[in-house]
């Protein structure tokens, strides 16, 4: 199935949740400590970043969306740190309640070699105070008509009462906006009126009493819980057998995982909440929308720590998804105006973008040395390609011998290639102009002052770098070669 992305630019969401700092303290481990059987860790590094329902907010922020985040810290010095932070994260808009007597959660993750050896948590879970409470709804309700959707983010951490949660949704509800829930509790009639809840699968065991380890049996969970507890659909997430969709006509779909990796899951449930959220938003259908959701969490689980998918990583995912019964070396080759407006999105992302361009008839090891080099100097690469007419009017009439679709998916199966662009002029001129790369790569033949496209990248405050080319590595001499042999064979 095609999935399109749709542009979250304009999407308001509106979150309510669980805030919390998420730490990680990274470093070695070489002995064990004299004073006991534990290990000792060396720290190396320290990382504090938003969670809890703040990092459903970054993760719409990381996909292009902006976040209203509504939530409960203490009067103290860690509630300040996460208010900047957030504040600083960019289309994030905090509106954090101090209540009296309450303490800013912060997990703290002891990490090494890649592995959690320990999590201690800071704080005195109870119920939000009840001025707290009223706050939190006049938060909500004072700025819901802004907003296309509204999220539920709920750690049990005492934010989300009875009395909250039934406000805000029937608020929501007033203001004809979709709710998305994420369930910690087990008692899921509370969400009654949401549009869609996504409880894992043990949430769903739990509350049904069904043991959920096939996907009939996980259809037979969500539909008790949506009969039950008067939800309008479920998205149950089932970690490494992905997920099942059951809407409110009845339909059910089984989504697999698209994980290729799995380092770390870790609020990879915020970002299935943070992408839903976004695409019901954006008036996408509940199962596309799962698909996309599914996809994202995918990406996020491939990384450590509490992490976000931008809107580049999850777009180049679901072409490779697209893809994926056919050639993924022909998901990279793409238009000049598709290649600018990914490098465009490269950018907002913070991706240094590199470009190079070449005849590549006949791939040789040259070839694949330049690649490999250009890649290391960025953090995407997109390879510019003659078109045949242009290499015949460069090269010859007996040139290309490979023709251009063929160079092209070739240089797109190289995994170090990101985007494989052809091009009809005798130069790449035209084309460096509409991509502004950061970085451009030619081989140690030109002197700088002769590279096309030069004076661009280095007007824009780019990098202009020359590789040394492999001796006796060249298609020129590959068809020579080639031609001896078939004249001593004859």
């Amino acid at each position: 199935m095609t999935m399109d992305l749709p542009d979250f630019a304009a999407i308001r969401v509106l979150c309510i949740g669980d805030v919390m700092i998420d730490r990680f303290v990274s470093g070695r481990v070489e002995r064990i400590s004299p004073e006991g059987p534990v290990p000792i860790i060396r720290i190396d590094a320290t990382q504090s970043v938003p969670g809890g329902a703040a990092n459903v907010g970054r993760n719409v922020s990381a996909l292009g969306g902006r976040c209203t985040l509504v939530g409960a810290v203490g009067a103290d010095a860690a509630g300040a740190e996460l208010g900047a932070m957030l504040s600083i994260c960019g289309r994030i808009d905090p509106a954090l309640v101090a209540d009296d007597g309450r303490l800013t959660i912060e997990k703290i993750r002891f990490v090494a070699s890649g592995q959690t050896l320990l999590r201690a948590d800071r704080e005195e879970p109870r119920e939000v105070s009840e001025k707290g409470a009223h706050a939190l709804v006049a938060a909500i309700r004072d700025r819901i008509a802004d907003h296309h959707v509204l999220v539920l983010s709920d750690y049990a951490k005492g934010v989300l009462t009875d009395t909250v949660i039934r406000r805000v949704i029937d608020a929501a509800i007033d203001a004809g906006i979709p709710v998305v829930v994420d369930p910690k509790s087990v008692r899921l009639a509370r969400y009654a009126g949401a549009t869609v809840v996504t409880p894992n699968a043990r949430e769903a065991g739990i509350a049904t009493g069904i043991d959920i380890d096939t996907d009939e049996s996980a259809a037979r969970a969500a539909i008790q819980v949506m009969r039950d507890a008067a939800i309008g659909s479920i998205l149950l997430t089932r970690s490494e057998r992905g997920m099942t969709l059951v809407t409110a006509d009845g339909a059910v779909v089984h989504v697999p995982t698209t994980a290729r990796e799995v380092f770390d899951v870790v609020g990879a449930g915020d970002t299935v909440v943070a992408t839903l959220a976004l695409c019901l938003g954006a008036g996408m259908a509940l199962e596309p929308a799962a698909r996309i959701a599914n996809a994202a969490a995918g990406i996020v689980v491939g990384k450590h720590g509490t992490a976000t998918a931008s809107r580049s990583e999850l777009a180049e995912e679901l072409a490779r998804l697209s893809r994926s019964a056919g050639s993924p070396s022909e998901a990279k080759v793409m238009s000049p105006l598709h290649a600018a407006m990914l490098r465009r999105q490269w950018e907002r992302d913070g991706l240094t973008v590199g470009f190079t361009n070449g005849c590549f008839d006949i791939l040789h090891v040259g070839h694949v040395g330049i690649l490999e080099f250009a890649r290391a100097q960025c953090d995407r690469l997109i390879v510019g390609v003659n078109d045949d007419a242009s290499v015949t009017r460069l090269k010859g009439p007996s040139r290309p011998l490979t023709p251009e679709e063929d160079r092209a998916r070739m240089l797109g199966a190289f995994s170090f290639v990101d985007a494989v662009v052809l091009f009809e002029h005798d130069t790449p001129r035209a084309l460096i102009e509409e991509l502004q790369p950061d970085v451009l790569v030619k081989g140690a033949d030109y002197a700088i002052e002769d590279i096309v496209g030069h004076d661009i990248v280095q007007k824009r405050g780019g990098r202009v770098v020359r590789f040394d080319l492999v001796p006796g590595r060249s298609t020129t001499g590959t068809i020579a070669r080639a031609a001896g042999l078939v004249e001593v064979s004859a």
